[in-house]
Formats: structure tokens, C-alpha cells, sequence
């Protein structure tokens, strides 16, 4: 994608019809810098489907213009009603589904963006039905120390996969302060239940290595 000029990008990021590659799309288009997109996609802000909606608003965002933020920031909080389908033609979502759908997407949007604006958003949805599993991620992403208070809190909780993305996340953000903590659940022969099944005293384990190492 670096070799397309930027209008070769916008033309691309509009017509995909898979969000997510409309989204590999708006990030190249994002990276190359050329503010004058921002008036061709800002119509997309108001677009029926937020997953398309929010990455119009991530390119923007990242252009400097707010529009992008907000319109990420409403759409995690949109509880609205909305028609089956969206962010995938062929999906026949329920309503509730699609609303968990878009609420998480946004969440992962913010960790994307980077900008430590999103850590006030995402810290009250670390316990969110909709967004939890990728707010962790999210917040790592972002790297901002003002998470690791609430993310090491989050291992109090009686649940292996909260446990091991909690330890995933506070390991990405070097939280030596945890260490205490990581301690206490080496024990936890519990797996979590995504990914490669992990348990949480080997997430535990590792991340002790990490954050004990040198620097």
C-alpha cells in the first residue's frame, strides 16, 4: 500500500466494502499524511455503519482533525438502535449483537489511535459486557501509566481470561508495580478462554521475567 498515491488510498478506503480492509486502507491513507482527505471523508462520519463510520473517524483522528475522536468516543457510547448487518454485508446480526459489535470496535479503535485521550473512556469499560475483552488491549496500546492502577485492580477479579488479558496488558506497559501482585497468581492453574488458552500463572509467570529483567 505504500507504493499508492494518496488519492489512489481515498478512492480504495471508499469503496471497500469490508471494514477491515477499509481499515488497512484508512491507516496507509492515514500514514501518507495528506490533510486534504479530510474533506472527502468526513461525510463518512454520519455513515449508517458505525464500523465504517469509525474508520473514517480513525483517519481523521489521526489528520489532526477532533471530528475523528468524537465520533470514535460516540459510538463507544452509542447504545442506540440499528439495523442488522453492518461492518459485514453478509452478517444478520441481532441488534444487540451489533451493538456489542460496535462498541467493541470502537474500543479497539482507540487503542489504534494511540491517543491518551481514550484511557479516560476505556478505564469505566474494563467490567463493560461489550467492550472488556479489547479494553486491556486498547489501553496497552495507548501506553499511558495512568492504566496500570486499574488494570492491576482488574486481576482481583475471579475470572481467568479478565486475569490474563489484565497481565498481557500490564506487562506491554512495563508496570514493574505489579510485580507484587503477578506473584500472588502464580498458582492459578486456570485457563483463559481465547486465543491459545493460557493459563494465569504462566501469563503471570512470564510477565514477572519480563518485568524483572533489565532495561
Amino acid at each position: 500500500m505504500r507504493m499508492l498515491s494518496s488519492k489512489e488510498l481515498l478512492s480504495r478506503f471508499k469503496q471497500e466494502k469490508v471494514f477491515w480492509r477499509q481499515f488497512e486502507f484508512g491507516e496507509a491513507l492515514a500514514a501518507a499524511g495528506d490533510r486534504s482527505v479530510i474533506a472527502e471523508i468526513t461525510p463518512l462520519l454520519t455513515h449508517a455503519d458505525r464500523h465504517f463510520r469509525g474508520n473514517a473517524a480513525f483517519v481523521i483522528a489521526r489528520l489532526g482533525d477532533p471530528r475523528g475522536f468524537e465520533t470514535i468516543a460516540a459510538i463507544l457510547a452509542d447504545h442506540s438502535t440499528r439495523g442488522p448487518g453492518q461492518g459485514i454485508a453478509t452478517g444478520n446480526w441481532t441488534e444487540a449483537a451489533q451493538v456489542r459489535a460496535d462498541r467493541y470496535y470502537a474500543a479497539h479503535l482507540l487503542g489504534d489511535l494511540k491517543d491518551p485521550r481514550g484511557v479516560d473512556l476505556l478505564i469505566p469499560l474494563l467490567g463493560d459486557k461489550d467492550a472488556a475483552s479489547v479494553v486491556p488491549w486498547s489501553l496497552a496500546e495507548i501506553g499511558d501509566k495512568r492504566a496500570v492502577a486499574p488494570l492491576v485492580k482488574e486481576l482481583d477479579r475471579d475470572d481467568p481470561s479478565t486475569r490474563v488479558l489484565a497481565i498481557s496488558a500490564l506487562e506491554h506497559l512495563n508496570a514493574r508495580g505489579a510485580l507484587p501482585k503477578l506473584r500472588e497468581l502464580l498458582s492459578d492453574e486456570r485457563r483463559a478462554n481465547f486465543g491459545e488458552q493460557v493459563k494465569v500463572g504462566e501469563a503471570a509467570r512470564h510477565a514477572m521475567a519480563v518485568l524483572s529483567s533489565p532495561r
